[in-house]
C-alpha cells in the first residue's frame, strides 16, 4: 500500500492579535517612539491601561490524510481557515503546533502573481518560477511554449509582469503551477478569477494533472467547481475541519447547513470582492420581504440595498438562481421590461425591491448571484454563488416532485382529447 501524499496530524496554527490602548485615534512617530520606551520599560500607557495580546488559532487540532493522485476540495466559509492551510502546506508558514508530511515536489498557486518579481517579464518569470520549483533549464524549456500557449500572453511575454492585469497575473501563473508537473499542485481560489472560457481550461487541466497520477488541493466557493473536479471533500469551519469524505456528499452537508441558517436579512458590504468589482457602486444588503423558506409555487419578493460610491449611470440591478454546479436557471433584472436604468450620484444610498408572482423552481437547493452593471454589459458589482438558498415544497407542489435535483416548473396549459374506443 503506498504511503499518503499529505499527512496532516494535530496541526494548530496560532498568531498574536496586539490591542492598542484606548486613547488616540491615530499615532504621530513621537507616539510610536514613546510607546516601545514604556514596553521597554514594562510601564503603563498613559491612560492607566496596559496595550494587551490576544491570541488566535487560525487553525486547531486539523488532522487528515490525502492519498496520492486524489483530487480533493477545501470548503468553508470566510475565515473557516482554509487559506492558513493552503500556507502551512506551501511552507509558506510553520504550524504552531502539529506535524505535515509532504511526499513530492509542491507548487502553489495561492494569490495573484505569488512568486512572481514584478521587474522580470513574463519570459523570466517562467525560468524563475520552474527554477524554484526546482526544475532543470531543459525541463522548463521543453515545457515553456505549451505553458505560453495556455497562459495566452504571446504578445506580452517580454513585457515586466508589473505591467499585466490581475487576469494575465493569474494565467501564467497557473499555468507554470501546472505544466511543470509537480507531485502536488495547491490552488486557492484561482478560478474565481478570468472569463468563462479560462475557468474551463483550468478545470481541464487540472483533471489531466489528476489522471497523471498527481495529487490536487483546491479551495473554491464555487460548489459547482468542487463536485465537478474533486472525488474528496474537506470541510473547515473556524480553524477546525467538521468533516471529510466524498466531494458531493461533504458540499451537500454544507450547503445544506448554510441554508438551514439562512436569515431574512443577509449583510453583504463586508464580501470580498473580484477585481474592480464593488468599487464604484457597492451591493450591501439582500432582504426577504416575503420571509423564508421560500416554497416552490409562491409568490417571492425581496429588496437589494446598494450604494454608489462614485457617480454612475445607467445601472441596472438583477438576481440570479443557478444549480450547485454553476449553471443559471432564472434570471431577474431590473430594466427588463420597462428598460429604466438609474443615474446615480456618489454618496446615494439606494434600494430596488422584486418580486416574483410565483416561484417555478423546483424543491431543492440553489447558489444564488446578484449583481449590478452600467449599461448593456459594464459590470459595477458581482456577488456570483455568494449564498444558498433552500426552496421547500409548498400548497402549489405537486406531491411526485422530488426534492432531488434542480429543475424549472412552469405553469403550462394542456388540453385532453379522446375518441370512443371502436366496437
Amino acid at each position: 500500500m503506498s504511503q499518503p501524499a499529505i499527512q496532516v496530524e494535530n496541526v494548530g496554527k496560532k498568531y498574536l492579535l496586539q490591542h492598542q490602548q484606548q486613547g488616540r485615534r491615530y499615532k504621530a512617530l513621537r507616539d510610536v517612539i514613546a510607546d516601545k520606551a514604556k514596553s521597554f520599560l514594562n510601564r503603563k500607557s498613559e491612560n492607566g491601561k496596559s496595550n494587551s495580546t490576544e491570541e488566535f488559532w487560525a487553525l486547531k487540532d486539523v488532522s487528515f490524510e490525502i492519498a496520492s493522485g486524489d483530487v480533493v476540495g477545501i470548503i468553508g466559509r470566510n475565515g473557516a481557515g482554509k487559506s492558513t492551510l493552503l500556507k502551512l502546506l506551501s511552507r509558506i508558514t510553520e504550524p504552531t503546533t502539529g506535524k505535515i508530511r509532504l511526499r513530492g515536489r509542491v507548487a502553489s498557486l495561492l494569490e495573484v502573481g505569488t512568486g512572481f518579481h514584478p521587474e522580470l517579464t513574463g519570459r523570466e518569470n517562467i525560468f524563475l518560477n520552474g527554477a524554484i520549483l526546482g526544475m532543470s533549464k531543459a525541463e522548463i524549456t521543453r515545457k515553456f511554449d505549451e505553458i505560453v500557449a495556455f497562459a495566452e500572453v504571446e504578445k506580452f511575454l517580454d513585457t515586466p509582469v508589473k505591467r499585466y492585469s490581475s487576469g494575465m497575473y493569474v494565467r501564467l501563473a497557473f499555468a507554470v503551477a501546472a505544466h511543470l508537473e509537480p507531485e502536488i499542485l495547491i490552488v486557492d481560489e484561482v478560478l474565481a478569477v478570468g472569463d468563462a472560457s479560462f475557468q474551463k481550461k483550468c478545470l481541464g487541466k487540472m483533471q489531466d494533472v489528476s489522471k497523471g497520477g498527481r495529487t490536487v488541493l483546491f479551495v473554491s466557493h464555487n460548489m459547482g467547481a468542487v463536485t465537478t473536479l474533486c472525488r474528496t471533500g474537506i470541510w473547515m469551519q473556524q480553524g477546525r475541519l467538521v468533516k471529510s469524505g466524498p466531494a458531493r456528499q461533504i458540499v451537500d452537508d454544507y450547503l445544506t447547513s448554510n441554508a438551514s441558517s439562512q436569515t431574512a436579512v443577509m449583510d453583504l458590504g463586508s464580501l470580498p470582492r473580484l477585481g474592480d468589482f464593488g468599487r464604484k457602486l457597492r451591493i450591501e444588503k439582500l432582504e426577504w420581504l416575503s420571509g423564508l423558506p421560500l416554497q416552490h409555487g409562491e409568490m417571492v419578493s425581496a429588496r437589494i440595498h446598494f450604494r454608489a460610491l462614485q457617480d454612475v449611470d445607467a445601472i441596472t440591478m438583477g438576481i440570479g438562481f443557478s444549480t450547485l454546479e454553476g449553471i443559471r436557471l432564472l434570471t431577474y433584472e431590473t430594466d427588463f421590461q420597462d428598460g429604466y436604468r438609474a443615474d446615480l450620484k456618489a454618496g446615494t444610498s439606494c434600494c430596488v425591491d422584486f418580486s416574483i408572482p410565483e416561484l417555478c423552481l423546483a424543491p431543492g437547493l440553489y447558489a444564488l448571484d446578484l449583481g449590478s452593471r452600467s449599461g448593456d454589459s459594464f459590470t459595477m458589482d458581482y456577488l456570483p454563488a455568494f449564498s444558498q438558498i433552500e426552496i421547500n415544497i409548498g400548497l402549489k407542489t405537486p406531491g411526485h416532485i422530488a426534492r432531488q435535483g434542480a429543475g424549472v416548473r412552469l405553469r403550462s396549459e394542456w388540453q385532453w382529447k379522446t375518441t370512443a374506443a371502436s366496437g
